[in-house]
């Protein structure tokens, strides 16, 4: 009896090779619009400005005790990559941004280039780098730990270097500038590390509601930046092609930093997987950690200093997401799955 001869395998379709605004981004998008028509002003304003700050001391104690202070530590094994990935976030990012200092006054005015100066200081992603490293085939624990580290360091480092760069308009090396980052970010993170063993089970019950509870402090803090902004009237400074000007530069940066991460990588010896999680956590910005930071650091000029931070983190997806596709497409194994014919039982080829 003649068994049907299996069908050969198909590569699976590809995705459209572009990530659309998600309802994050909208709700981001949304939540600027409310601040510019309703901005929150008098007792709202101080009312907002409180509420602002418990959920940045929230969001950084969520941090904490959800780092696996083991995981990071086995991370360590692979020095060579994460010292990498800090490199370029805290050293190679921030040399560039300072280079971007000579497109001022005639592309960039000065309040946007503190801002990108600031997006080139803030630490790197870890959700959207595991997701591309993953989705690329790449090497995913990298990825976790760098991500981990990156955010670790970050905590110390962003505000240390927008105080020396960035100078009076991040609040300067003042005593009282470095205690309000002390009680607002560091020591919430510490009390989440603490009290990680008592509250991990709680965190993973709930990891929805955990989520919202995230994204909604953000929405918080992008609010209360915004409607400073508004009531001091900064965004008179910025018009539509200065915006533009500002996406240009920005797409500069990107594509300079993912050849960088990855043409860098392959020279200090790097395997294919390595290089992959070096390119998208050494290229990538994190949005969550910089808006609480820069509402700390700038106060009313905080809605200015995100804005290339939030244009910045659109771009990455996007861009990052065509490339992710494209890395996964070239791995081996995917290659392999795709021209490798596959033996009916018999012994035949199909």
């Amino acid at each position: 009896m003649n068994r049907p001869r299996p069908r050969p395998r198909l590569p699976a379709p590809k995705l459209p090779p572009w990530l659309p605004l998600d309802a994050y981004v909208l709700a981001l998008i949304g939540t600027v619009v409310l601040a510019a028509l309703l901005p929150a002003s008098g007792t709202g304003a101080q009312v907002a400005s409180g509420t602002s700050t418990g959920a940045v001391a929230l969001l950084f104690f969520l941090y904490g005790a959800r780092l696996s202070a083991r995981e990071a530590l086995a991370g360590l094994r692979h020095w060579r990559l994460h010292t990498t990935v800090l490199a370029c976030t805290f050293v190679v990012f921030p040399l560039l941004g300072l280079a971007a200092y000579g497109l001022v006054p005639y592309v960039l005015t000065p309040s946007l280039h503190s801002g990108l100066l600031f997006l080139c200081l803030v630490p790197s992603t870890i959700q959207s780098s595991i997701a591309f490293t993953s989705m690329a085939r790449g090497n995913v624990p990298a990825a976790i730990c760098a991500g981990s580290f990156s955010s670790i360091a970050g905590i110390l480092l962003t505000p240390l270097l927008a105080a020396a760069l960035i100078g009076g308009d991040a609040g300067g090396f003042s005593a009282d500038s470095l205690l309000r980052i002390a009680l607002q970010l560091l020591v919430p993170f510490l009390a989440g590390q603490l009290l990680r063993g008592r509250v991990a089970g709680f965190l993973a019950r709930h990891k929805k509601v955990i989520g919202y509870a995230d994204r909604s402090s953000i929405l918080l803090v992008v609010y209360t930046a915004f409607s400073a902004g508004v009531v001091e009237g900064v965004w008179h400074r910025v018009g539509l092609a200065r915006l533009g000007a500002l996406l240009g530069v920005e797409a500069v940066l990107l594509a300079v930093m993912l050849t960088l991460t990855w043409y860098g990588a392959k020279r200090l010896g790097f395997g294919r997987e390595d290089r992959i999680a070096i390119q998208f956590a050494g290229s990538k910005k994190s949005l969550a950690a910089g808006l609480p930071m820069a509402s700390v650091l700038f106060g009313a000029e905080a809605a200015v200093a995100v804005l290339p931070l939030m244009l910045f983190h659109q771009m990455q997806l996007m861009v990052c997401a065509v490339i992710a596709r494209r890395r996964a497409a070239d791995a081996p194994e995917a290659i392999s799955e795709t021209l490798t014919p596959i033996a009916d039982p018999s012994g035949a080829r199909a």
